[in-house]
């Protein structure tokens, strides 16, 4: 299988995604949007992996290749892809599906647990999780419901964590994908974030306290990712 990621900025790759790639023996390719790459055609890969970055998805005065990421996305959707957003990723996906993006009540960031709705315990995706589990968060945005697709997951501070599209188009607010070395990576580019004070803010020394808590993430990813692969081949 084909996976091909976008990148925003140079310290949010595909993190354990990678490495679940890799076991499975998966060819993983890249378009970095922060070097200006091209986007590949929709039909030169089976996946699409769109990975997070600390710009929202209204900033194309900043960001100009936001517009055309957009287009992009909306030609993968329309192709019939499997697509997984994560954070920004996720709000993007909604965004195109035709969903809001807006500041959330809380900002978020550290590990806090994020559940399940009733319609994601009887999911071929989201079903073969945990009722509750704990995920990583870094994010201030969060995104509506887009018409059309189901809500997945909530946490305390956030409503929508999760969305699902024809059972195809994943949007993940939250992140299970990140490693320790990716929470560093957050921490050395992002460390103002950690200055505001919030509930739902924690402190730096929390966040690579636990390699348990990495472990058990990572089987989180894992199983999520093994029940796409296993939809999308049937």
């Amino acid at each position: 299988m084909r996976i091909h990621g976008i990148m925003h900025v140079p310290f949010e790759g595909l993190g354990n995604i990678g490495n679940w790639a890799m076991a499975k023996g998966h060819s993983t390719t890249l378009t970095r949007l922060h070097e200006d790459e091209r986007f590949p055609s929709p039909f030169e890969f089976d996946w699409l992996v769109v990975m997070g970055g600390p710009m929202g998805v209204h900033d194309e005065g900043k960001y100009p290749w936001l517009a055309k990421e957009k287009a992009f996305l909306g030609e993968v959707i329309k192709a019939g892809k499997t697509a997984i957003g994560v954070c920004l990723g996720a709000q993007l996906l909604a965004h195109v599906l035709g969903g809001r993006v807006v500041r959330n009540a809380h900002k978020e960031i550290g590990w806090f647990p994020v559940s399940l709705t009733p319609p994601a315990w009887n999911s071929p995706i989201f079903g073969h999780l945990p009722a509750t589990f704990e995920a990583f968060h870094w994010h201030g945005d969060t995104f509506s419901i887009p018409p059309g697709a189901v809500h997945m997951a909530s946490s305390e501070a956030c409503t929508n964590q999760a969305f699902s599209y024809e059972d195809r188009i994943f949007g993940l607010q939250f992140h299970v994908e990140y490693s320790h070395e990716s929470v560093a990576d957050m921490l050395r580019n992002c460390p103002d974030e950690l200055r505001e004070e919030g509930d739902y803010i924690q402190k730096p020394d929390l966040l690579l306290a636990c390699e348990e808590r990495f472990a058990r993430l990572q089987k989180i990813l894992f199983e999520l990712l093994d029940a796409i692969e296993e939809r999308s081949l049937s």
